[in-house]
């Protein structure tokens, strides 16, 4: 989640702009109705500000937001001010500064991790009329300010279905996964895929391999090489932009699962499914409540059961199979049904979860494991 250009670009109402061309055109986004609200909000009028890392086109995390943004823009009355290539540096100060001071901007989204602290909390203190909101948690009523806070959309729960889908899709029982770096949050998602996994083919052996940034795309390309010359016949993903692992797995002959947006395009052949943060939900809903003066939730979180991911439609690489059993998973999941039954044993024998858990509950945050059924270490 960070980028060390600078090569910025702003956008706004709605224009799209050449540089995600048909890569957001071709997405699709399904509809979000907020009836009373959508209509205040069209009569006050709101600006919305959303500040990207990296290219609105990655195919990765910042298209995802790219997209919902542009959902946005089909509220009457929301006007989008969007901005990308924004370094995690005192030019998250200057692009807060200008979408406020010179577009009028009374919500403003930065998308990345490293915008959140110092550069949110000190443009929150400086303007306490504006609403800031950064997709994590660290947002806290001792310490940040209350026009500041967070929402997430749990993933975890789309790569769970990601992992029935491929636990179906494998003919070597061997299925590779290529990860940034093993902090809790891709930690999550890679043991929800390997509990999908498990749970439709006890066979089936996850090999991991981190590359240790989150965007790296010669790295990405050889693990992907790598992991299939060692017989994975399936690749899955946690990277910012999964273009290159995608990619490289379709031209090899391999099956794909996607991560954050949809990536289906780039393999025609080999798509299954993928796991996509559906951001529409939040900023359709924030936009609407400002428009309507009421007071926005410090804290929003949510999975299929919200409406705040969703899973890629099944590409040609998906069995019948794999598409009644991945969606009959999404059912469950937006029922509540639990993904953490327990016990839950580390892929070094260790049981790290001795009861069931529900899907949002806080231990779940803090995993520094790796369960069993994962090739692969944290080191």
């Amino acid at each position: 989640m960070s980028n060390t250009s600078w090569n910025r670009r702003r956008f706004l109402g709605t224009t799209l702009g050449s540089a995600v061309g048909s890569t957001l055109a071709g997405s699709a986004v399904a509809p979000a109705l907020f009836g009373a609200a959508a209509a205040q909000a069209q009569a006050k009028g709101v600006t919305v500000g959303l500040i990207y890392v990296g290219p609105r086109g990655d195919y990765g995390w910042n298209q995802a937001h790219a997209v919902a943004a542009q959902a946005l823009k089909s509220v009457p009355g929301v006007k989008v001010v969007e901005e990308e290539n924004v370094p995690e540096t005192v030019a998250v100060r200057k692009t807060i500064e200008g979408m406020i001071q010179s577009d009028g901007a009374s919500l403003v989204f930065g998308t990345s991790f490293g915008y959140f602290d110092p550069f949110m909390v000190e443009m929150a203190k400086k303007y306490p009329k504006v609403e800031f909101r950064h997709p994590t948690s660290l947002w806290s009523p001792d310490k940040h300010p209350m026009n500041l806070g967070g929402y997430f959309c749990y993933l975890d729960q789309a790569h769970y279905v990601n992992g029935i889908a491929a636990g179906l899709s494998t003919r070597t029982n061997k299925i590779g996964y290529v990860a940034a770096k093993p902090i809790a949050i891709v930690l999550r998602n890679i043991n929800s895929f390997a509990m999908g996994v498990r749970k439709v083919n006890p066979n089936a052996v996850v090999q991991l391999v981190f590359t240790g940034e989150w965007s790296m795309p010669v790295r990405e390309g050889e693990a992907t090489n790598a992991l299939i010359a060692a017989g994975n016949d399936v690749i899955a993903c946690h990277v910012d932009s999964p273009k290159v692992v995608i990619e490289t797995a379709e031209k090899a002959g391999a099956k794909t699962l996607g991560h954050n947006a949809s990536q289906a395009q780039l393999a025609p052949k080999g798509f299954i499914t993928g796991a996509e943060n559906k951001w529409e939900t939040v900023y359709k809903s924030f936009a609407a409540d400002v428009g309507a003066g009421k007071k926005l939730p410090n804290q929003f979180f949510g999975g299929y059961d919200k409406d705040m991911v969703q899973s890629t439609p099944f590409g040609a690489g998906a069995s019948e199979q794999a598409r009644n059993a991945a969606a009959a998973a999404i059912a469950e999941l937006k029922a509540g049904k639990p993904i953490w039954t327990g016990p839950v044993k580390s892929n070094s024998g260790k049981v790290v979860l001795d009861k069931g858990y529900g899907n949002y509950d806080p231990v779940l945050e803090k995993m520094d494991y790796l369960v069993e059924g994962v090739a692969g270490t944290l080191g």
